[in-house]
């Protein structure tokens, strides 16, 4: 049976590489979003084919326009959402204030939330058709900064934060209408635009960095497998569980630049 799965951001990083893994997999079609024509074009090709579709997502007419080609050119089905895009913005909120909040909670938060709820639909009309090892699902992509904010990112931080809050009861009201949603959590991931070049050149701290492909199998984990959620690096959970049992410990940590995240920028 065919399966049906939209990637947001497929243009490079996480969801190039989610875009590849969901290519392995049998009789897959695939959904390509991203504003870089080019890339997706080349991907498309790369992988034998799929739909692409050239969207700015902080539009709200994209996302009326990615359901009709879903509509028209998969009969409507859809069985996996994978909801990538995203950017941050370095900035203190004195010096950014509120349009630094603004562009990350359109992008980050806005753009997902509209997009999933004009796919909605298709997702709960497509379960009767899936199969219990290629289960409908949600996967939406925050950061470990949806649990630990530090200096500089704190606008990025509630955009994540917001969304990971969504997704906890997304994932509740769903389970009657038989869609999974899940949620992955990467730390440092080694995509276009990674800013932190001193932590490769250490041996030591290399190993905090996670190759975008360690991300695209966590959505696997996290959409047709089933799981909650999924830190990438898994060891990135430990400061996320002492931020709930330690909060004053991880503000004295992050204020010194501990636990930073890549700022994984997608589309």
């Amino acid at each position: 049976m065919t399966y049906t799965a939209l990637v947001t951001g497929a243009s490079s990083g996480i969801g190039e590489a989610t875009a590849r893994r969901l290519a392995r997999e049998p009789d897959t079609r695939l959904v390509l979003v991203a504003r870089r024509e080019e890339r997706l074009n080349a991907l498309a090709a790369e992988l034998g084919g799929a739909t692409v579709v050239v969207a700015d997502l902080t539009d709200p007419e994209s996302h009326s326009r990615i359901r009709s080609v879903l509509e028209t050119d998969h009969g409507g089905a859809l069985h996996m959402l994978v909801n990538n895009a995203g950017a941050r913005w370095h900035g203190d909120f004195g010096d950014d204030g509120w349009a630094n909040v603004e562009r990350h909670m359109r992008l980050n938060f806005e753009a997902p939330v509209r997009l999933t709820e004009a796919l909605l639909p298709l997702l709960r009309a497509t379960v009767p058709r899936a199969t219990a090892d290629r289960r409908v699902c949600i996967v939406n992509v925050a950061s470990t900064a949806a649990r630990v904010g530090r200096p500089g990112a704190g606008a990025y931080s509630a955009s994540k934060f917001a969304l990971a809050g969504w997704t906890d009861s997304l994932h509740n009201e769903e389970r009657a209408h038989g869609v999974h949603v899940g949620l992955i959590l990467p730390g440092f991931v080694l995509t276009e635009g990674f800013p932190a070049e001193e932590l490769m050149r250490s041996p030591l701290k290399r190993r905090l960095v996670a190759k975008p492909e360690a991300a695209a199998e966590a959505i696997m984990d996290a959409g047709p497998g089933g799981r909650a959620e999924r830190y990438v690096p898994r060891f990135y959970a430990v400061p996320a569980l002492l931020r709930a049992v330690a909060p004053s410990l991880i503000r004295r940590a992050t204020a010194g630049g501990a636990f930073t995240t890549d700022p994984n920028p997608s589309g």
